[in-house]
């Protein structure tokens, strides 16, 4: 993992990637198996699989592309399990059977509803700029790479 994610981060993106796995899995079997009973609730599941993959990935890539991208991904995730939750409590016949967002993630023991907050804090900490981000260098850059030696600049023999 990226050096960019020391600790809490690196917890994050495993956490990013199991719900991503059990996301994915979980729409799979609706989709194949019982899609007529409930096509927006399965549909929304494989939406958000695809929203913790691409988190997932954006997490663990380097670059302010990948930055942004995890940014957008965090914020939809955020939205659709607000939306998604409230829709499935006041209007639950849109939801016969349960997404990984609805009732806020109460499936998942609410880590859809907290991730993506600590992953908006994870990343405003770690924004490229930001005191975090120049504490470690990010080498994927779009300049070329020096690979020669180090020089540094010594006052020894000054006066």
């Amino acid at each position: 993992m990226p050096a960019r994610m020391p600790g809490i981060g690196r917890v994050l993106v495993v956490v990013y990637g199991l719900l991503a796995l059990a996301a994915t899995g979980r729409s799979v079997v609706q989709i194949v198996g019982e899609f007529d009973d409930a096509p927006v609730a399965y549909t929304l599941s494989a939406l958000a699989a695809a929203v913790y993959l691409l988190a997932t990935a954006a997490l663990v890539a380097r670059g302010r592309r990948w930055y942004t991208v995890a940014w957008a991904t965090i914020v939809f995730e955020f939205v659709g399990v607000i939306v998604v939750g409230l829709l499935s409590i006041l209007d639950p016949v849109l939801f016969p059977d349960r997404t990984v967002w609805s009732y806020f993630g109460r499936g998942y023991g609410f880590v859809p509803l907290v991730l993506p907050v600590l992953g908006m804090l994870l990343l405003y900490r770690r924004r490229p700029g930001g005191p975090a981000a120049r504490a470690v260098p990010d080498t994927a850059h779009d300049g070329p790479v020096h690979d020669g030696p180090v020089h540094r600049d010594t006052d020894e023999g000054t006066g």
